[in-house]
């Protein structure tokens, strides 16, 4: 029976645990679910390098990826290196314009070098590099979801982003945006399903959604 399933590998948004993830729930009859997680990047890894890496780490062919936030950027470039079945791309972007102006002119300043990012065992400081969001009265659920507290992991995630380049969306791709995420604005981005009052943050706050729309988006 599991050969039958459709297998669909989760990669989180940067720092975030796999936890994030916890409310997803597929139907087990016709999928089944794998978590991937982050790991320190070699030094002078590019993201072409971390995604050959993290395709260890995908056991089964054809797969669904989906990624959110960085995670997003993430799956595309895996896509781009091994056959897949769909990328579902969530809180993300899907090229470079997409990226909001503050993150562009940290790409030509290079400004983004200068965040105390030696603090990443503040949980409200990090939270606020990855969410988004500040954080002070969910503090224990977002120390939860944000598990990689490492200083070179951080730097190398920032500047993977500001600096991201996409050459190609794959023809599989289905973006997925919030209609108020605060760290990529919808306002930059077309060609993609909206959700409703959904913030960077909706694949943990808005779990319901996605249980009730991602089988029908991953078997369209």
């Amino acid at each position: 029976m599991s050969k039958e399933r459709i297998h669909v590998y989760f990669m989180p948004g940067m720092a975030a645990s796999p936890s994030i993830f916890n409310g997803i729930d597929l139907p087990k009859a016709a999928f089944e679910k794998h978590l991937l997680q982050w790991f320190v990047p070699r030094q002078g890894s590019t993201l072409t390098d971390y995604a050959l890496e993290m395709i260890e780490h995908i056991k089964h062919e054809n797969p669904v990826l989906v990624g959110v936030s960085f995670g997003g950027m993430l799956v595309q470039e895996i896509a781009r290196h091994i056959p897949v079945r769909k990328v579902i791309v969530v809180s993300s972007v899907t090229h470079e314009s997409q990226l909001p102006k503050r993150m562009l002119f940290a790409k030509y300043t290079k400004i983004h070098k200068l965040l105390p990012t030696g603090l990443v065992n503040n949980v409200e400081l990090l939270a606020k590099y990855a969410f988004g969001e500040t954080v002070n009265k969910r503090l224990e659920l977002y120390e939860q979801y944000l598990s990689v507290r490492d200083k070179y992991y951080i730097d190398w995630s920032i500047d993977q982003i500001v600096n991201w380049k996409s050459t190609d969306c794959p023809e599989c791709m289905v973006h997925i945006h919030g209609e108020k995420d605060a760290v990529f604005p919808i306002g930059n981005i077309k060609d993609c399903i909206p959700v409703k009052n959904g913030t960077h943050t909706m694949i943990i706050h808005r779990a319901k959604w996605f249980n009730e729309h991602l089988p029908e988006i991953i078997l369209q």
